[in-house]
C-alpha cells in the first residue's frame, strides 16, 4: 500500500482540487491512502476565529462566515448542481462548529484550539472525497481521529503508538483509495487532539507505519527537498537523495519540507519518502532513504524566524552551573518554550526559543527573581549544515549577528 498527503497549496482552490485528481490518475491510486490537509490559509484563518472566541467576541460570527464563503466558492465550482448534499454536509460542518462556541465552558485556549482548528482539515477532505466518488474515483472516507489515538497535550499531542496501530491494522481497507485527514488525532475521551502544526506530514508517516506501506510520497508545489527555502534564499538547488539521518538532522534544525516526527517511524521499517511536485508528478523529485547521505552535496540552509533570544547572567557574578541550569530548564519546559540554541559560559547563559504559547512574559517575571535578564524579540536563527566560508559570508552580509554557534559540519547564527 502506498501514502500519499496533499498539502493545504495542493488544495486550495478548485483547479487545485482537480489537479490531484491528474495526479492520481497519472501515477494510479488503487491500494492507496491520501492523507489531506485544510485547503489553502484555511487553519490560519479558522485561528483568527479562534482569536475572535476569546478577545473579539463581536467578529466571531463574519470570520467564520469568511471561512465558510471561501469553502462554498469551491464547492460551486466542483459541483454544478447547488442541491448537491455535499453542500448540506458542509453548512452541517459549520453549524456543529458554531454550537461547539455557543456551550464550550473551557477557557483553556489549547484545548477549543484542538477541538476548533481540524474543521479545516475535516471539510477539505469531505470535498475532495466526495468530488473524486462524483467523477468515478470511488474512495472511502475516514475520519483519522478514529484512528489516530494520542494523549491530551493539546496542540502537540502524543501518539499512542500501540492503541493507534491496534485500530488502524484492523480497520483500514488496503486494497482499495482511502481519504483522510492530516494533523488530528483523538485522546481517551474522545476530543480531538492536533500532532503539531505542519503535522499532516506526521499523520502520513503513522499510516505508513501501521500499513507497512512500501512507500510515503508528498505531494508539494516545489520539485522536492531544496537546499533552502527559496523564499529567503536564491538560487535554491533540488537535492536528489537525502538519508534518513541527514533529513532527520535537516528537520531537527527546522527545514520546513519534511516534519521533524515524519522520519523516525519511516526509518525504522525502512519506509522510502518521496517528495515531488504535483505540478509535474511523474518527476523524480527527491528521495529520503537508505544511502548517501546528500546527492549533490551542497550547503542547506534553513531560517526560523520570529523567536526571542534569552541572555541569563548570575546577579552576584557567580557561576551558572548544574543546579542554575537545571532551574532554567524546568521554566522553560513548564512555559512550553521550545528550544532551539543554547550557548553558556561560566557566567552567563543563552537560549534562542520560539514563543508559540505567548507565555514570554510569565518566563521572564520568574527568571527576573535569580537572574539579570535580556532578552530580543523578533529574532532570526540561521542554521548552514555542510557551511563553507562563503555560505557563512553571504548569509552574515548586512545582518546584526547576535550569537553564533559552530558543531561538526553545522553552524547556526542568531540574527537580527
Amino acid at each position: 500500500m502506498r501514502i500519499f498527503k496533499f498539502g493545504g497549496a495542493s488544495v486550495k482552490d478548485a483547479d487545485g482540487v482537480k489537479n490531484l485528481v491528474k495526479v492520481l490518475r497519472t501515477v494510479g491510486h488503487d491500494k492507496t491512502l491520501v492523507v489531506i490537509s485544510a485547503m489553502g490559509k484555511t487553519t490560519n484563518a479558522i485561528e483568527v476565529v479562534i482569536d475572535n472566541y476569546f478577545n473579539n467576541k463581536k467578529e466571531l460570527q463574519s470570520s467564520i462566515q469568511d471561512v465558510k464563503k471561501y469553502h462554498n466558492g469551491i464547492l460551486l465550482d466542483l459541483f454544478e448542481n447547488e442541491n448537491h448534499a455535499v453542500f448540506n454536509i458542509v453548512s452541517n460542518l459549520f453549524q456543529d462548529l458554531s454550537i461547539f462556541f455557543d456551550r464550550n465552558k473551557s477557557p483553556d485556549y489549547n484545548y477549543v484550539y484542538d477541538q476548533v482548528i481540524g474543521y479545516g482539515e475535516l471539510i477539505s477532505t469531505t470535498i475532495v472525497s466526495t468530488y473524486l466518488n462524483e467523477i468515478g474515483l470511488k474512495n472511502n472516507w475516514l475520519d483519522v481521529r478514529e484512528f489516530v489515538k494520542t494523549d491530551n497535550y493539546y496542540r502537540n499531542a502524543k501518539v499512542d503508538w500501540d492503541a493507534t496501530q491496534d485500530v488502524i491494522s484492523k480497520k483500514v481497507n488496503k486494497k482499495i483509495l482511502n481519504i483522510t485527514q492530516g494533523f488530528l488525532g483523538s485522546d481517551a475521551n474522545n476530543f480531538t487532539t492536533t500532532l503539531g502544526r505542519e503535522g499532516s506530514d506526521y499523520t502520513a508517516a503513522i499510516f505508513a507505519y501501521c500499513l507497512n506501506a512500501e512507500s510515503v510520497t508528498i505531494w508539494k508545489d516545489v520539485p522536492g527537498v531544496l537546499n533552502a527555502d527559496p523564499r529567503y534564499f536564491e538560487n535554491a538547488q533540488l537535492l536528489n537523495q537525502i538519508s534518513y539521518r541527514e533529513a532527520i538532522e535537516l528537520a531537527f534544525y527546522g527545514a520546513s519540507v519534511i516534519h521533524p516526527k515524519t522520519l523516525q517511524p519511516l526509518q525504522r521499517k525502512e519506509i522510502p519518502l518521496y517528495v515531488k511536485s504535483f505540478f509535474n508528478p511523474k518527476e523524480d523529485g527527491t528521495s529520503v532513504s537508505k544511502g548517501q547521505d546528500l546527492e549533490p552535496h551542497v550547503p542547506c540552509f534553513i531560517v526560523k524566524k520570529d523567536l526571542v533570544l534569552i541572555s541569563l547572567s548570575s546577579l552576584d557574578f557567580s557561576f551558572i552551573v548544574e543546579e542554575n541550569i537545571s532551574e532554567i530548564f524546568n521554566l522553560l519546559a513548564k512555559y512550553k518554550m521550545k528550544v532551539d540554541v543554547i550557548q553558556n559560559s561560566a557566567i552567563s547563559f543563552s537560549v534562542c526559543a520560539d514563543n508559540n504559547y505567548k507565555n514570554l512574559e510569565k518566563l521572564l517575571q520568574h527568571l527576573k527573581a535569580k537572574f539579570k535578564v535580556d532578552f530580543t524579540e523578533n529574532v532570526s536563527l540561521y542554521t548552514i549544515r555542510h557551511y563553507d566560508k562563503k555560505a557563512i559570508q553571504g548569509l552574515e552580509e548586512n545582518k546584526t549577528v547576535l550569537l553564533k554557534q559552530i558543531f561538526d559540519q553545522t553552524i547556526q547564527i542568531v540574527t537580527q
